[in-house]
């Protein structure tokens, strides 16, 4: 099962989207209905690993494009918390922090993907003789 565009059983993507959501191939493997020892096997096969790996990263997209839509919320959540005079003055300093330190960390990310991208572009970071 190493040829050039083969693809996966039925039974081998139900293992794929079970080693997805389960924090074992123990469980994995008993919710696909296949021994531990042939998930094992499969994940060995380099057609099975690269539709898990595949998978994988869908999955970590996804997980941020849903993260980041809820960005703007969390935000508002926040503000509002650090506005209301009614609410403990805890609240309204930690509400606070977070959004200075979400500031910070953003501002910080975008330095440093401005940085990769001058090394990137010049094959140096434009100080160096190399």
């Amino acid at each position: 099962m190493s040829g050039h565009g083969e693809k996966l059983t039925r039974k081998q993507e139900q293992a794929v989207a079970a080693l997805l959501s389960h924090p074992t191939i123990s469980a994995a493997a008993a919710d696909a209905g296949v021994s531990e020892s042939t998930l094992r096997r499969w994940m060995e096969n380099d057609v099975f690993d690269a539709a898990y790996s595949t998978a994988r990263a869908q999955l970590v997209t996804d997980t941020v494009s849903a993260i980041q839509r809820s960005a703007t919320c969390a935000v508002l959540t926040l503000h509002a918390i650090m506005e209301d005079t009614e609410a403990p003055a805890s609240a309204r300093v930690a509400a606070a922090r977070t959004v200075l330190d979400l500031a910070i960390q953003s501002a910080l990310e975008a330095r440093i993907g401005a940085l990769e991208a001058a090394v990137n572009s010049n094959g140096n970071c434009g100080r160096c003789a190399v």
